[in-house]
Formats: C-alpha cells, structure tokens, sequence
C-alpha cells in the first residue's frame, strides 16, 4: 500500500517523534522513507545581495544535510532512507515533492497551536494537509514530551 513515505524535517527532536510513525509504516509495508528538507528561500530573499548571501545558502543548505542525515542515522537499517534538500516555500516544496517522488503517504508533526498562534504563524503541516494530493498523518507533538524523552529515541534500537 505504502512505497514511499515523505518525512519533512526541519532538523528538530520534534520530527523524531513523528519519524517513529514512518518508520512503523516503512517496517509494516517494506516502504521507503524520502526525508525532505526544504531551505525557505523567502527566509533570506530580503537580505542584500552580497557575497555574504552566498555564505547564508551554503549555511542553510548544510543545516538541511545535517537534519536529513540525522533522519538516515536515526532509522533501522532495515528501512531504506533516501534524503533530499530543496529551496523554496516549505508547504508547496512538500507537496511537490510527494507527487514527483511518487510519494503514497506523508508523515509530518505538527505543535499543535491554535488560536492566534496559529492565524500569526500560519502552519506548513496544515498548507499540506489541504494541498496534498496524497494521505498526510499528522503527529501532535507537545514540546513537553519531547522534553522528557531520553536524548536517543526508541527507533534507534531494533
């Protein structure tokens, strides 16, 4: 049912939560897991264009290397990763991956705030939920939880 599963990641111990989800589906449907990390461009599109610009790109597409490595790093060697970074808008970078990696299922933690949190931070997991074209399992993450939890996480042992 399930071949590949798209795992966005920003790099946080919050995504780790939500890779032990994709990783029981990878297990369970002998999946691939397609971690994603997407360089917001608009983060630092307003910047000057200097030399240093340059400098601020190759930072960000390092710290995206770094998140999808520790993903790889993170899951069982008995499912596959594959990792990937991108440059764009988080939300529609995602969605397009999903359908151009032939993606069946898309696995994402969300914080979970509503309210005016939400109306001012605008939310990347539900822009996919109401873009994607595919199954988005959305993992509530609450940051005191992952507070708690030993610095490895359960995936880490077979």
């Amino acid at each position: 049912m399930y071949d590949y599963i798209l795992v966005p990641t920003d790099g946080s111990r919050e995504v780790e939560h939500a890779l032990e989800y994709a990783v029981e589906f990878a297990r369970t449907h002998e999946a691939t897991i397609r971690a994603l990390y997407v360089v917001n461009a608009a983060g630092y599109g307003g910047l000057p264009m200097e030399t240093a610009l340059e400098g601020v790109s190759d930072a960000l597409h390092e710290e995206g290397r770094a998140a999808v490595g520790r993903v790889e790093e993170l899951a069982p060697a008995a499912v596959t990763v594959e990792t990937t970074v991108l440059e764009g808008a988080p939300s529609r970078v995602i969605v397009e991956e999903a359908d151009s990696a032939e993606c069946d299922l898309i696995v994402m933690g969300t914080h979970g705030r509503g309210g005016i949190d939400r109306l001012l931070l605008g939310s990347v997991t539900e822009r996919v939920v109401r873009r994607a074209s595919v199954p988005v399992l959305t993992v509530r993450v609450d940051p005191d939880d992952i507070d708690d939890r030993p610095e490895e996480p359960r995936l880490a042992a077979e």
